[in-house]
């Protein structure tokens, strides 16, 4: 097992929820760190049948002098359980980890019972940094970086078995969807806008089904934390901007997986989202595991000038421009500049291909593996 940078204290007082898609490695993080702590696991059998029918009966788990960890790992499995918690939170003083991989159940039914008695964590697929020597960027791209995938052979299969356990275990079991084979159809046709402003209309006509469903469809990726939009930076906007908000799976190897590949495609066009997908992965991670703050965007004005990303927060005001190509020339720097031009304050880099470490007026321009590797400085101002 890589080491995480996620870091919950075993000395908090407070109790905890992981959120994060299944696979990225709650379960083993959990067990490695917090080997002597009561451990419930609702993915077994007999515990959740038993919890499922009596919900109270978790207080028999625990006892009575106990002052560690209680640890319930995917939650959202039995949602009722969150009452009991939160009343042992508040009669025995009881603090508790709480994994999910679907934000959809806690929602609709409890989690704000806990609201101001766990603090939320998130779980995302590997970093750079975490796997050190071990990280390969054409490996990263092309298959993603899930834990499990370390292990496997073929991991063109399990990428495969992994979007089939989603569908299997999350949308046909909770009957989420009326028909999994359109449902199954728009995971294919949205990887068509991965990194693109979405059109629910044209999705939806290209599905057969309408706009309204698409929509829908969109907000259960969403609920089970295998994708999310990035909106527009529209803070003091000095120029008409497009509204839409991009989309992303969530990891580069899902992406992978479900974009189909026809004659017409390119590796360039395939590689570019690829890339941009995985700079996003990180950014999101070390947002999340240092704890910064930081609100994501992008930025796109009508007449086509981009950004591909925007980091605005307390800690600081960054844009981030991602090109694969090794040299650059001045068109490569046109949307960074506009950005500045609105934006002067912002620290403003571009990623590229190349091997050089470079500084074009106010631009700093970073070879892709050194961004990554220096991600968490560049965002802490180090």
């Amino acid at each position: 097992m890589y080491p995480r940078l996620l870091s919950i204290p075993h000395s908090q007082s407070k109790s905890a929820f992981i959120l994060g898609p299944r696979g990225t490695g709650k379960t083993q993080w959990i067990q490695t760190y917090f080997k002597e702590d009561i451990y419930i696991n609702l993915l077994d059998g007999s515990d959740y049948l038993r919890l499922q029918r009596a919900p109270h009966q978790l207080e028999q788990y625990i006892p009575s002098s106990y002052s560690g960890w209680v640890i319930i790992d995917e939650i959202q499995k039995i949602p009722a359980l969150l009452n009991e918690v939160h009343r042992l939170i508040e009669s025995r003083r009881l603090k508790f980890i709480l994994t999910g991989s679907s934000a959809r159940s806690l929602r609709e039914k409890g989690v704000n019972l806990l609201a101001g008695r766990a603090l939320r964590y998130h779980m995302h697929p590997l970093t750079a940094t975490e796997m050190g020597a071990d990280f390969d960027l054409k490996t990263a791209l092309e298959v993603g970086l899930l834990p499990g995938l370390s292990a496997e052979e073929d991991k063109r299969h399990y990428l495969e078995s992994y979007v089939y356990m989603y569908l299997r275990e999350e949308v046909m079991q909770e009957g989420i969807v009326r028909s999994i084979s359109d449902f199954n159809q728009f995971l294919q046709v949205a990887s068509f806008s991965q990194g693109c402003p979405v059109n629910f209309s044209a999705i939806a006509r290209e599905c057969g089904v309408s706009a309204k469903i698409v929509s829908g469809y969109f907000s259960i990726l969403e609920d089970l934390l295998i994708g999310y939009f990035l909106p527009v930076f529209s803070r003091r906007a000095k120029r008409k901007l497009i509204t839409a908000a991009k989309f992303y799976y969530f990891d580069t190897g899902v992406y992978q997986i479900l974009r189909p590949r026809g004659v017409l495609d390119t590796s360039d066009e395939i590689g570019g989202v690829a890339a941009e997908s995985l700079f996003l992965q990180h950014l999101r991670a070390v947002n999340d595991y240092f704890q910064l703050y930081y609100n994501l965007y992008y930025w796109r004005t009508a007449n086509g000038h981009e950004v591909d990303f925007v980091a605005y927060g307390e800690k600081g005001f960054h844009a981030f421009e991602i090109k694969t190509k090794n040299n650059l020339n001045s068109k490569d720097l046109k949307g960074l500049k506009q950005f500045s031009m609105d934006y002067p304050e912002a620290k403003l880099y571009l990623i590229y291909g190349g091997d050089r470490k470079l500084y074009l007026g106010n631009i700093t321009v970073l070879p892709f593996m050194d961004a990554l590797i220096e991600l968490p400085n560049l965002l802490q101002g180090q």
